[in-house]
């Protein structure tokens, strides 16, 4: 409503100001006219100054609505932390409304855990108090895994403004799901937001596990901060810890034709889910400020299932055609970056693999000879590595050791190689293999799939260095002649290339 007069700012008047007025209004009307070309004032109606107080206090007592958010947790064998992942998003400075645990396929004791939190809860906040459920639900044998716990989570909360997926292993920072619901309620383009990943690095046992959790950390770093700076345009909503508006998943409902927004004919359901988003004209993000805390791998069996399956499925949503009922999407926005880390990929097996191969040829005729120079790229890796342990926001000693000492780096890389050729190798031999299953499997501590890479090098190794030895030596003489120059010129390129990102600036933020 418009202001009353007797409430605007008060305005002193002069004989100068005013203009011959017809009395109109009465007496009161007069009596300003008056009052104003004497040159006084007029003071506010005490009854009306009150009147604006209790107005103001009013409005402000009027409710305001509240995003409902829906928490959707699978689980499967997660006894030993789903406790933690439940005690973490109590302690939320923004409860989501409801939470519900899906314990699908589980042969450990995550019923009886989570059950001890299933009912209502309330925190006291600094906006007051606030409230939430926890319900469990145990849907026994379920075939399809976790897209099935999930379509079953959806099931409940698509009834609600967003669904915050989060995984049975994964602890959020208090302020993450506050962070993601002012994000997402902000811009009602984005379907999606992730939440910037972090492997969880306490309570590890031996030399391995912490050497493999390093590693990962750095890899999570690297890829976070890929997508801050490329205008926070996130390619894959992880299931780890990621909110989604369900206007967005009824849209792809729509568009794609699915009953459950979640499909179980993909290796990455999230990454699947997160085109479609995209394609649907929503926009997929990562947050900037909400973190999360995830489980790693912590053997190399576990890793190895696990980076297997993620490259099978980015290959999967990559490749042109058909394959069962994905459609491959070569040309998606979402899989530009991941054709970039594919093609680096192939680059870094060339030139290891050549310089391997070139030092131990110079070496069987006597024909090494060591440059200064090629220290550089050393140096330059060691820079970039040092610039993604600074970038972490929770880094620790041993992340900046991993980068300093380069030769942690160069192994995690190699076993990286090993995991890309793997899943390229299933890909084009068309194995219809259970990729979860198999990852579930390696994480049990059983299968020996882990050990293909390093037989394949190993039996690599032995059939060059026959042939090797078979060639004349005016002809190993050429070979390393030509091979060094363009090993040479390829070393220069990426050398130029990881300048150029210790160079980037990364805008404060941090991954």
């Amino acid at each position: 409503m418009p202001p009353h007069p007797d409430l605007r700012q008060e305005r002193r008047m002069t004989t100068d100001e005013t203009r011959p007025m017809t009395e109109v209004g009465g007496p009161e009307s007069s009596q300003a006219v008056q009052a104003a070309q004497a040159g006084y004032v007029l003071s506010p109606d005490p009854s009306l100054a009150a009147y604006a107080s209790q107005y103001l206090d009013e409005v402000a007592a009027i409710p305001t609505q509240r995003a409902t958010v829906g928490a959707i947790i699978p689980a499967y064998n997660e006894a030993e932390t789903i406790g933690g992942v439940l005690d973490s998003l109590l302690m939320q400075t923004r409860l989501p409304d409801v939470i519900h645990v899906i314990i699908n396929n589980t042969s450990d004791d995550s019923v009886e855990i989570a059950s001890h939190y299933a009912g209502p809860h309330t925190r006291q906040t600094a906006t007051g108090d606030q409230h939430t459920t926890i319900y469990v639900h145990d849907i026994g044998k379920n075939p399809d895994k976790k897209v099935g716990a999930l379509n079953y989570g959806y099931g409940l909360v698509e009834h609600m403004d967003y669904l915050l997926g989060v995984d049975g292993d994964t602890t959020p920072e208090p302020d993450a799901v506050e962070a993601l619901v002012n994000e997402i309620s902000s811009d009602d383009r984005i379907g999606g937001i992730s939440a910037i990943y972090s492997i969880d690095d306490s309570a590890l046992d031996g030399p391995i596990a912490k050497f493999l959790i390093a590693g990962q950390r750095a890899q999570f770093s690297a890829f976070n901060m890929q997508n801050l700076l490329r205008g926070r345009n996130m390619a894959v909503l992880g299931g780890q810890f990621s909110i989604f508006s369900t206007a967005a998943l009824r849209a792809v409902l729509k568009d794609s034709h699915q009953r459950t927004p979640w499909v179980n004919d993909s290796e990455v359901e999230d990454s699947l889910l997160s085109l479609q988003i995209k394609s649907a004209g929503y926009l997929t993000k990562i947050s900037a400020t909400a973190r999360a805390h995830v489980g790693g791998m912590t053997t190399l069996r576990s890793l190895d299932a696990q980076q297997v399956k993620w490259n099978f499925g980015a290959i999967d949503l990559m490749w042109p055609g058909q394959r069962g009922d994905t459609r491959g999407q070569p040309f998606h926005p979402n899989l530009r970056l991941r054709w970039f880390e594919h093609i680096s990929m192939v680059i870094n097996i060339v030139t290891r693999f050549m310089f391997l191969l070139l030092l131990l040829g110079s070496l069987s005729i006597s024909a090494f000879v060591f440059q200064a120079w090629w220290l550089i790229p050393p140096a330059i890796a060691i820079l970039l590595n040092l610039k993604v342990s600074a970038s972490m926001a929770f880094a620790g000693r041993r992340d900046h050791l991993f980068a300093f000492l380069l030769w942690p780096a160069e192994f995690y890389m190699w076993l990286r190689m090993g995991h890309f050729v793997r899943a390229w190798t299933k890909f084009f031999s068309h194995q219809h293999t259970d990729n979860w299953a198999a990852q579930a499997k390696a994480e049990r501590g059983k299968g020996i799939a882990w050990l293909y890479p390093f037989v394949v090098l190993f039996v690599f190794l032995a059939a060059a260095t026959a042939v090797w030895l078979q060639l004349p030596i005016a002809l190993r003489s050429d070979i390393l002649a030509v091979g060094w120059p363009i090993l040479g010129v390829v070393t220069v390129l990426q050398t130029a290339w990881m300048f150029l990102k210790v160079m980037r600036r990364t805008r404060g933020f941090k991954a």
